[in-house]
């Protein structure tokens, strides 16, 4: 992979690292701070499970899937690299399970902080988004190949 792509996911992975810095530094656990009223809060919370808190506690198993994950995405990448689409999705995806597997692995939990006032929605970390544009990327690109 190039440098400046390795850059890159690299700041994204700082990104989520310092805005969960921020919040655990700013915030106690479960205390909330309104952003923009009745849309966005940011609300500190330690998720010991995966999506929507499921299968908490089963930290071990969330680092091998993470770390096998990752290893999957760097053979994707080297697979797909031409195809641009490919490679930010699978860029997003690397920064999104590298940066909620540093959390798992340091930590024991992960930290999520944005909260959708608007609708009952699971609290989430800009990992978390990275995972999602990334497979909404990748979705998009292959549903256009066909």
């Amino acid at each position: 992979m190039p440098v400046l792509y390795f850059l890159a996911v690299i700041l994204l992975i700082g990104i989520d690292q310092f805005v969960k810095y921020w919040v655990v530094a700013h915030l106690a656990l479960g205390q909330s701070l309104s952003v923009v009223g009745g849309l966005l809060s940011i609300t500190r919370i330690n998720n010991t499970g995966a999506a929507w808190s499921i299968f908490s506690g089963h930290q071990f198993i969330f680092v091998v899937i993470a770390l096998v994950a990752t290893v999957l995405i760097i053979y994707f990448l080297n697979q797909y690299w031409q195809n641009i689409p490919y490679r930010i999705g699978l860029g997003l995806l690397l920064a999104g399970t590298l940066g909620n597997v540093i959390d798992r692995i340091f930590y024991s939990h992960v930290v999520d902080m944005f909260q959708l006032d608007f609708i009952n929605f699971p609290i989430f970390n800009c990992a978390d988004m990275y995972l999602t544009f990334g497979i909404i990327i990748l979705a998009i690109a292959i549903i256009r190949e066909k």
